[in-house]
């Protein structure tokens, strides 16, 4: 099963796709990682990203389409994964979509967590990560409406969408999942 697992900051991206990945037994393929990766090891790509990172900014989408077709075709992942926090825009859906293809693969699900703004910003304050600065935050949480919300009617006209109340205790949310996926 091939899933992607989106939400805006603090909606519980991280959790739930630990939860459910071992229930699926498949790999889990974070962006945050592979970007915190990607910088740590000083690759020219890895150092492009790291200047929009440091700022709250979305890393162009160019550089994550890059980051995410290295990723998808290493061994481990050749029989599913749950990408967590890509695409964060229409076009890197669009794009993720082209590249499934390219690499016969293909998408079965695009789980939307869905969560107030209070509550994003409420949890990624609580989290007390270096890079959780409420401007940060804030600016975080601005992109998420500007550029991601509209992936959810992308999805969704796909057919490929399954909307899901984030602010649930994490017991419920992995039920709703866990059940809509059966």
């Amino acid at each position: 099963m091939r899933l992607v697992i989106l939400g805006g900051t603090g909606s519980g991206k991280g959790t739930q796709t630990a939860r459910i990945l071992d229930k699926l037994g498949i790999p889990s393929i974070s962006t945050g990682e592979i970007l915190r990766n990607g910088i740590a090891s000083g690759t020219e790509l890895g150092i492009e990203a790291k200047a929009y990172v440091e700022k709250g900014e979305l890393v162009p989408d160019n550089l994550m389409i890059q980051f995410i077709q290295q990723r998808l075709i290493q061994p481990d992942v050749s029989n599913g994964w749950i990408l967590e926090g890509y695409p964060r825009t229409a076009f890197q859906a669009e794009e993720l979509d082209f590249l499934l293809k390219k690499i016969k693969q293909k998408l079965d699900w695009a789980i939307y967590l869905n969560v107030s703004e209070e509550v994003m910003i409420q949890r990624a304050l609580d989290r007390g990560m270096v890079d959780d600065r409420l401007e940060v935050i804030k600016r975080r949480v601005q992109n998420f409406q500007e550029f991601t919300i509209p992936i959810l009617e992308y999805y969704s006209y796909c057919q490929r969408l399954l909307n899901v109340n984030g602010e649930q205790s994490p017991d419920l949310v992995e039920q709703e999942i866990l059940s809509s996926l059966a």
